[in-house]
């Protein structure tokens, strides 16, 4: 079922966030804060992908839902993963312009996610980072869930970064374990959770890096699902 109406809500949400941001260094790796996220995540990705028999991804075919420029899917190369096997799709041409600058030998899609242009059983591990929670309609979520498990090899993998709680961004909604188990049907699952909550990391990150490792390990300030998803077999 198409969501136009959420679709136009995000393509206007997305152009605001830009604007709102211009010059802005959030997001920057020069942003301590926003190092401490990032390498924890990381961490965490690396930790679940080899628990999951991932470490190698030579071979591996991989999809990213929600790319945007391309950041978390450039981190794969990192990973080992070739340039060539990686796909991305998003929702706003502009980003995927700047994501083929960073990823040129890679391939995109500007699409909603719903119906995409790839054979049933097409990727080993297909991505979400975030782009869950920034759908607000049920049924638009629902879909892309759908094409997604329809895109998975039997044997793939489906890795989730999500919030489970952000009550300061009412264009999100964030996505429990239990919802995702209902948006990813006959699956076995994984749950880890990570990430400091962001407030928190931002006060305190440049001051004691070692305080902000302390307090995420006690997982209770931590407002991210690190989820692996996969078929039952």
């Amino acid at each position: 079922m198409k969501s136009p109406n959420d679709i136009a809500r995000l393509r206007d949400e997305y152009e605001s966030r830009k604007q709102r941001l211009a010059g802005s260094d959030l997001y920057s790796l020069f942003n301590t804060p926003n190092l401490f996220m990032i390498q924890q995540r990381q961490r965490a990705v690396l930790q679940m992908l080899k628990k999951n028999g991932f470490a190698d991804l030579s071979n591996k075919i991989i999809l990213e839902m929600g790319c945007g420029n391309g950041g978390v899917l450039a981190e794969y190369l990192q990973f080992g993963a070739p340039p060539k096997k990686l796909f991305g799709v998003d929702l706003l041409f502009d980003r995927l312009i700047s994501a083929h600058q960073v990823l040129s030998s890679s391939s995109f899609v500007n699409a909603d996610g719903q119906a995409l242009p790839f054979p049933a059983q097409t990727f080993d591990l297909i991505l979400q980072s975030t782009a869950l929670s920034s759908i607000l309609d049920s049924a638009l979520r629902q879909a892309i869930c759908a094409d997604m498990l329809r895109l998975l090899t039997t044997r793939g993998l489906i890795l989730s970064y999500d919030f489970w709680l952000n009550p300061t961004n009412s264009h999100t909604r964030g996505i429990r374990p239990a919802e995702l188990k209902k948006l990813f049907p006959n699956c076995e699952y994984q749950f880890k959770r990570i990430t400091l909550a962001p407030p928190i990391t931002r006060r305190l990150a440049t001051v004691s890096w070692g305080v902000c490792l302390f307090l995420e390990n006690l997982k209770i300030f931590n407002t991210h699902y690190l989820a692996a998803i996969r078929p039952t077999q």
